[in-house]
């Protein structure tokens, strides 16, 4: 219970910059943030929420989708979390379906660098 929290705050963090860096990249049409620090973060914590609470039942209604594309169907899963998180808080504007995909992709890199520099390395 103790490493639950810290690790949705990392989560949160991580799709607060996700969301961040790629409303940068890809500018003022697909998706939308307005720059202040309160949105950016408010809407990185519905997407962490969307992604602990629905994505898990979403994976297991799409497993086979998943294994037939060797887990490609995965980029289009984090694309729809941020689609739904996109629904659920009005400032986050996604116009379409692919650059939520996009942000998604996004997303998900950012995540495994951030994964990557804290996970702990085994001492030699």
């Amino acid at each position: 219970m103790h490493k639950l929290i810290p690790r949705f705050l990392v989560r949160w963090l991580v799709c607060s910059l996700g969301l961040w860096i790629a409303a940068g990249l890809l500018g003022n049409g697909a998706i939308s943030l307005d720059s202040k620090f309160r949105t950016v973060i408010i809407a990185g914590l519905v997407l962490a929420i969307v992604n602990l609470i629905i994505k898990p039942i979403i994976i297991l209604a799409s497993l086979p989708a998943i294994l037939v594309s060797l887990g490609l169907f995965m980029i289009v899963i984090n694309g729809f979390m941020v689609y739904l998180a996109s629904r659920f808080y009005h400032p986050l504007h996604v116009t379409n379906f692919w650059a939520a995909i996009f942000a998604g992709m996004v997303i998900g890199l950012v995540n495994y660098l951030v994964t990557a520099i804290l996970e702990e390395r085994p001492q030699q």
